[in-house]
């Protein structure tokens, strides 16, 4: 595990164990310190203790400076997107060290540092087959072991907090959302996309992701072993990396349809395109947690008033002011609706039978699961890729030639 890697792994627990410290939660607090203490002294991995020092004193370090970041009063827009740009933030210092090694094993120069392994979950096929592989043959992959972990990883935050990760982790979605404030800021004029084609467009994310299980949970059990153990496997993430940094025809041409709508369409990519979100999608069924509407206090319901700012302020164009709870696919438990309620007793995140999360709590859960369980397979030793800088230099030689 990489310095960045460590560093943002403990930033966040850490911060995670304030927030639930000042949230009068000190068992909470507690477990979730000795979870990382326990780590470090089974791990005996210099840069996590190190990255343990450091995230005591940039925390300490806030919270006599900016107290109100660490009691997170502040309403779940103003979080959300703290997380999110933390979460950008982190991820491109991780995108800068690994086009750094990548380049010089292009150059036969061995990198002092390490690669960062946490760019394998963007390999979601090979993710997918390596947990086929746990599965049904009790084989952990040494070569991307990690894409296995977050995949596991983000799917867990599925199950327990609907699609929350897309909401509140992904850096993908915060991009495209720039991209559409940057059209708007110079073109006021809403295009709204019409419902006739809005509807087959949100099916090829869910066409993208038939397609990518065909592939990886199709593929016969006895030829798992030979894929993961084949040179295409070696070096799939500088493969998939290269599609963007030499681009071919097809991938500008998807590229441009993806921007476009991007422009036109808030989450366009979210909505229409993204894999991952289709698969939460469908796991965010089997969450207890939805968007609930009490009619009691919700001012839709009462006399003649109409508000439908919940509506308006959802950014995947849910109605939800008319809704006694949202099952839709489509929520992303940002909690922009809750943020936007006049009335902070019409809506809220919970369960049926009325235990609510706030946006503070629904955070901490994130980022525990999105860094407890990475840090738990780290520990377990199964997270560091096997394969050497050595190998890594030698196939990218005739990396063209390598085909999966």
């Amino acid at each position: 595990m990489s310095f960045i890697e460590s560093f943002t792994l403990m930033l966040a627990l850490i911060y995670s164990a304030m927030l639930l410290y000042t949230s009068g939660k000190k068992f909470g607090a507690i477990f979730v310190f000795l979870m990382v203490l326990v780590a470090i002294t089974t791990a005996f991995y210099w840069p996590l203790l190190f990255a343990l020092i450091g995230a005591v004193i940039v925390m300490t370090a806030m919270y006599y400076c900016k107290k109100e970041l660490i009691e997170a009063q502040q309403r779940p827009n103003f979080l959300r997107n703290l997380c999110q740009h933390s979460m950008a933030l982190s991820f491109f210092f991780v995108a800068l060290q690994y086009s750094l090694h990548t380049a010089m094993l292009a150059m036969n120069i061995s990198p002092d540092f390490l690669r960062p392994d946490v760019v394998d979950a963007f390999l979601p096929i090979a993710a997918a087959i390596e947990l086929k592989a746990i599965v049904t043959l009790g084989y952990w992959d040494p070569v991307h072991p990690a894409g296995a972990v977050m995949l596991l990883t983000v799917m867990v935050t599925g199950v327990l907090c609907k699609r929350a990760f897309c909401g509140w982790i992904c850096p993908i979605g915060l991009v495209g959302e720039y991209i559409y404030n940057l059209r708007t800021k110079y073109f006021k004029h809403v295009i709204k996309i019409p419902r006739w084609l809005d509807w087959p467009l949100r099916s090829l994310k869910y066409l993208l992701l038939a397609f990518f299980t065909f592939i990886s949970v199709g593929m016969p059990i006895n030829n798992i072993p030979y894929y993961l153990k084949g040179n295409y496997h070696k070096i799939a993430d500088i493969k998939t990396a290269w599609v963007f940094v030499d681009p071919g025809l097809i991938t500008l041409s998807v590229l441009g349809i993806i921007l476009g709508l991007t422009l036109l369409q808030k989450r366009a990519f979210c909505r229409y395109f993204c894999p991952y979100g289709a698969l939460l999608g469908l796991i965010s069924f089997a969450s207890p947690l939805k968007i609930r509407r009490n009619k009691v206090h919700c001012l839709n319901e009462h006399g003649d008033l109409s508000c439908n700012k919940c509506t308006r302020a959802c950014p995947s164009n849910i109605v939800i002011h008319t809704k006694d709870q949202i099952r839709t696919d489509e929520c992303q438990a940002c909690m922009s609706c809750i943020s936007a309620c006049p009335k902070k007793e019409a809506l809220g995140f919970k369960t049926r039978n009325g235990w609510q999360v706030s946006s503070k709590s629904l955070m901490v859960i994130v980022l525990i699961i999105m860094f407890g369980l990475p840090l738990i397979a780290y520990t377990a030793g199964f997270w560091h890729s096997q394969t050497s800088n050595e190998v890594r230099m030698q196939l990218l030689q005739v990396m063209n030639y390598i085909s999966h």
